[in-house]
């Protein structure tokens, strides 16, 4: 489990989500970049609304990493990989 240790040492903040916190199900891609997220009450956010709904522990199995000074959502380390972001399908932005 050294691993996951590691792995939670890269997170800026991880949010205790609440126990109706909704799952992220899809990726809203423009070009290829993420800009949102799909959740599993079929609500699109943007990538900003979702680290703020993220925080407020709206949405489950994420926390909050930093890359160049910017946030973003990364999946929380368990043993399944298909409910990695990484894995979830993509959709285009409407």
């Amino acid at each position: 489990m050294e691993i996951n240790n590691l792995a939670i040492h890269a997170f800026k903040e991880i949010p205790e989500a609440k126990p109706n916190a909704e799952k992220i199900t899809a990726l809203v891609k423009d070009s290829g970049k993420i800009v949102g997220y799909q959740l599993s009450n079929g609500n699109i956010t943007t990538k900003e609304e979702a680290i703020n709904l993220a925080k407020q522990g709206e949405i489950a199995g994420v926390g909050i990493a930093v890359n160049k000074g910017s946030e973003y959502l990364k999946s929380l380390p368990d043993i399944t990989e298909e409910n990695n972001l990484g894995s979830l399908p993509s959709i285009s932005r409407s």
